[in-house]
């Protein structure tokens, strides 16, 4: 028998993932949206060292984690021998707790950006979620075109971050959920523009605000930039919040 298959675009999955949060920052409880990491054990302290200092220098969605062994299985991923696994807090998460506030964003596209001297500009190459089945930072972060440890030495580079919109009359509702996500722990957001305004150069759609997210691949673009092999899947899955914890934790 034939079977079909089901191309399944990147703004579809997200769009499930959203909808499969039902985290609320003010309680701390429900589900959150993670990416796995896999990496050799071997490489365990250089990387758990880069992805603290990415988490201090403001460059992930949030510091709660959860490191995984030999045999531990996230969504059919396991862990395998001489091998760690990192789960990290992935930004769809942020969208997934707006949505459930009542307020609905729409992922535009993922991509770099631009920063000089510590100030964000713009973003340069960007993919849009409707037109590819991978993960956009995935993408970019194969090609080797970020610069992030360079930003986190000088203040200049290029990071990855994730466009959302969202409608001009939620803005107190959104600096308000915005504000109870970051009393518990996720503070991935890069900047929140103005109504019918630009954001980082990027035109948004009329009676709308643009907010730009942290990519959660940030840690892992450093690891690959020191040269460590690091395998990343992106919007992997949902899980408890209670599963993970603060990364100092695990010194």
């Amino acid at each position: 028998m034939q079977k079909n298959y089901c191309i399944q675009f990147t703004s579809a999955k997200i769009e499930d993932l959203m909808f499969r949060t039902t985290f609320d920052p003010v309680t701390r409880e429900g589900k959150v949206v993670v990416n796995l990491s896999i990496i050799d054990k071997k490489d365990f302290d250089d990387v758990m060292g880069i992805f603290e200092m990415a988490i201090n220098s403001g460059l992930s969605v949030s510091p709660y984690i959860r490191v995984l062994h030999e045999g531990d299985n996230v969504e059919g991923i396991s862990v395998g021998p001489d091998e760690v696994g990192f789960v990290t807090m992935c930004s769809i998460t942020i969208d997934g707790i707006l949505l459930k506030k009542g307020v609905f964003v729409n992922p535009r596209f993922g991509g770099l950006v631009e920063i000089k001297d510590g100030t964000p500009l713009r973003f340069t190459n960007v993919l849009t979620y409707h037109s590819t089945t991978i993960d956009p930072l995935e993408v970019l972060m194969s090609q080797e075109i970020t610069s992030v440890t360079e930003m986190l030495k000088t203040g200049s580079g290029k990071i990855l971050a994730n466009l959302r919109e969202a409608p001009m009359v939620a803005r107190d509702d959104i600096d308000r959920i915005l504000s109870d996500m970051m009393d518990a722990g996720i503070t991935g957001i890069l900047e929140v523009g103005e109504p019918n305004t630009r954001i980082l150069d990027v035109p948004v759609e009329r009676d709308h605000l643009g907010i730009v997210v942290i990519g959660g691949t940030n840690p892992m673009a450093i690891v690959q930039e020191h040269g460590i092999g690091i395998r990343t899947n992106a919007m992997s899955t949902t899980v408890d919040f209670r599963e993970l914890r603060h990364i100092s934790e695990y010194r």
